[in-house]
């Protein structure tokens, strides 16, 4: 979903009709070989990224959007078998006032550790149970559904430190240019998306990049 959909689109904060059954369907070519412009792009201006012996790799999504949430059965096994030299974190686009709203759910799961036990019940909640979190009076209900410490939640929700991960995850969505997720950024260099080459597709043209990059990582 891109910006001008969610602008069109504000409905789908609400949860729209899960697209995961058509993902895995979808008849697209990325080979292992890539092709840039085709199965990827490559960034005009590269990214610093630090040298760590680590090839990154970010996902870009929003809580409110359908694709991210069909991507999740696919992407999910795929971060699993990761070896040790990948490291994979998630950022969640501010496009807008309601996207950053969105984007503090993560941080605030982040903060708290609860990433791991909340990230798939949040989307769930949003797409399953139509029921979107755009403030933090939903934040703490949905806290208090899943048996949380309300207090502690709170507390994170409201933190100077998660409108800094906010506005770090914000300038980092735009150093990679992404306009449109989920779509998955590569050490700095690449980005590539489902809507390039299908869910699994994408993943294969994901891997064929970080091979190119780990001797440089």
């Amino acid at each position: 979903m891109n910006r001008r959909e969610f602008s069109l689109q504000l409905a789908g904060t609400a949860g729209a009709v899960a697209l995961s059954s058509l993902l895995p369907g979808l008849a697209f070519a990325s080979p292992s070989a890539p092709v840039d412009g085709t199965d990827y792009l490559t960034l005009k201006t590269p990214l610093v990224v630090p040298k760590t012996g680590k090839v990154e790799v970010i996902e870009f999504f929003w809580y409110g959007c359908p694709h991210c949430f069909a991507f999740e059965p696919t992407i999910e096994p795929w971060i699993a078998k990761q070896p040790a030299d990948v490291h994979f974190h998630r950022v969640h686009v501010g496009f807008s006032a309601l996207h950053e709203t969105h984007a503090r759910i993560y941080y605030t799961w982040e903060a708290l550790g609860l990433v791991d036990a909340m990230h798939t019940k949040t989307f769930d909640r949003f797409h399953v149970q139509r029921k979107p979190i755009n403030n933090e009076a939903d934040m703490l209900a949905f806290a208090q559904e899943n048996g949380l410490d309300v207090a502690k939640v709170k507390q994170a929700w409201g933190s100077f430190g998660i409108g800094t991960k906010i506005a770090q995850a914000k300038q980092l969505t735009e150093d990679y240019r992404i306009d449109g997720v989920p779509m998955i950024g590569i050490h700095g260099r690449y980005t590539t998306a489902p809507s390039m080459g299908g869910g699994t597709e994408c993943l294969v043209t994901t891997d064929a990049l970080v091979a190119r990059l780990r001797k440089t990582a």
